[in-house]
Parts: structure tokens; sequence; C-alpha cells
């Protein structure tokens, strides 16, 4: 166990897997935020609250990929997981994690056979 865990520790900044635990304290919602995002990594994270509503508005400022409320480490099957910053490769599961093997392309159809109506066709042809 380390003593007043500190945000710049590594054990605070390392993305460690394993059954480790650091507490920070802080002193508002803000500052709280800030060092949740203070990282070169994004694949989870965890807000604990009885107010669902403002827990959802403090979730949707960390950047992570999934941020779980009042829970940790559960998944839907047809949800999308990943992370962000240096977390993970991508999207795996749900539609966004197709998308992953899909590429777009966008393919343009000019109708307009008469060239003497496009708005280039003077500056390329009449001198």
């Amino acid at each position: 166990m380390v003593p007043e865990v500190r945000n710049d520790m590594a054990i605070a900044r390392e993305e460690i897997f394993g059954p480790v635990l650091s507490v920070i304290k802080y002193r508002s919602t803000e500052e709280a935020i800030t060092m949740a995002n203070d990282s070169i990594y994004g694949l989870g994270g965890a807000v604990f609250s009885r107010d669902i509503p403002w827990a959802i508005e403090v979730a949707k400022q960390i950047r992570t990929g999934t941020v779980w409320i009042n829970d940790y480490h559960a998944f839907a099957d047809l949800m999308p997981f990943g992370g962000y910053k240096q977390s993970g490769v991508g999207r795996e599961l749900g539609p966004q994690g197709l998308l992953e093997f899909t590429q777009i392309k966008h393919i343009h159809v000019d109708l307009n056979i008469d060239r003497s109506k496009k708005f280039w066709y003077d500056y390329l042809f009449n001198d």
C-alpha cells in the first residue's frame, strides 16, 4: 500500500492491469475530471454517485472509451468497446466494431453529357 497517492506517481499514471486501486483525494468535481483526463491512456473509468444525472454529466467529460456508473467492468455485447488516446486500437463489438472492417468510397457521377455547359469549360477550351 502506497500512502498519499498523487496523480503524478507511476501507480496513478500507468495502465496497470491487475487488482490495483489508487485513491486520490480531490476538492471539486472539476479537479477530479481534470485528474482523470490527465493521462495518455483512456480505456475505462467509473463514476460512483447516488445522483445519476450528475454522474452522467461527469461521465460525458471523462475521456475514456467506457465510463461505468455505479459499476465497473461490466460489458454489453451489443455496445462498442475500445479506448481513447493510447489505449486500444479501435473498437470491438456493436456496429462500430464492424465498421472497423469496412472501407468507404465516394463515387461521383456527372449525368450532364454536354461539357460546354460546365463552369470550367470556357477556362480550358476557349482562348
